[in-house]
């Protein structure tokens, strides 16, 4: 079992910025990458960003060049710089860390992210 846990999410307004944090505990040698996905009332669960152990990221194009994934391995934490923010990006964050050996995802509890116009 992994336990996800996430902070730094808040209010801010539009332009500014926000970093979050996911720290994971547990069963970490079952896990490899680590990711952020985002969802509001009424949509599904959306992909924002990953990134391997060994520093390999991936981005959903819309977030590109706006959001930063960055990982500290020795803190089993990642984490997700938000830059530019625009209103459209209020939602709740989830951290997200599938495991390597079983069709399974962990998530965390979500942290909310309102931008304000």
């Amino acid at each position: 079992q992994v336990q996800l846990v996430e902070s730094g999410g808040g209010l801010v307004q539009a332009g500014g910025s926000l970093r979050l944090s996911c720290a994971a505990s547990g069963n970490i040698s079952s896990i490899d990458a680590m990711g952020w996905y985002r969802q509001t009332p009424g949509k599904l669960r959306e992909f924002l960003a990953a990134i391997t152990s060994g520093g390999r990221k991936n981005y959903e194009d819309s977030v590109k060049g706006r959001f930063t994934i960055s990982r500290d391995n020795a803190k089993n934490t990642v984490y997700l710089q938000m830059n530019s923010l625009k209103p459209e990006d209020t939602a709740v964050y989830y951290c997200n860390a599938p495991n390597l050996y079983i069709e399974r995802d962990y998530w965390g509890q979500g942290t909310q992210v309102t931008v304000s116009s």
